[in-house]
């Protein structure tokens, strides 16, 4: 049998296609939500940039995992998205406020 046409693979695959499309949902909306907050920062006259909230949100999602992802690969990926995070939301806002994205050069990425 083809593995195109085994029907146990294909429902496997149909399923982490799903939770594809879900991650990507809710990557979106964190960037929404980031986009806002950094908007609300400023208006505020608050500090965007804040790296103990980034090591404070790596060590809550590693606490609350239970595997079988390990704790080196949960931060590796966390710090990604963070990082992407934070390029989508300044790629937003720099147009109309190039003062509120915080600047590329900075050694770590800004709260996310």
């Amino acid at each position: 049998m083809a593995v195109d046409n085994d029907p146990v693979i294909k429902q496997f695959r149909e399923q982490i296609s799903d939770i594809d499309l879900k991650t990507l949902e809710l990557i979106n909306k964190r960037i929404k939500l980031v986009t806002q907050l950094w908007t609300y920062k400023h208006e505020q006259h608050v500090e965007v940039y804040e790296p103990a909230r980034e090591d404070w949100l790596v060590t809550y999602a590693a606490r609350a995992n239970r595997g079988p992802l390990t704790t080196e690969a949960l931060s590796e990926i966390y710090r990604h998205i963070i990082e992407v995070t934070q390029h989508e939301a300044r790629g937003v806002l720099q147009p109309a406020a190039p003062e509120l994205a915080p600047d590329e050069t900075a050694a770590t990425t800004p709260e996310a």
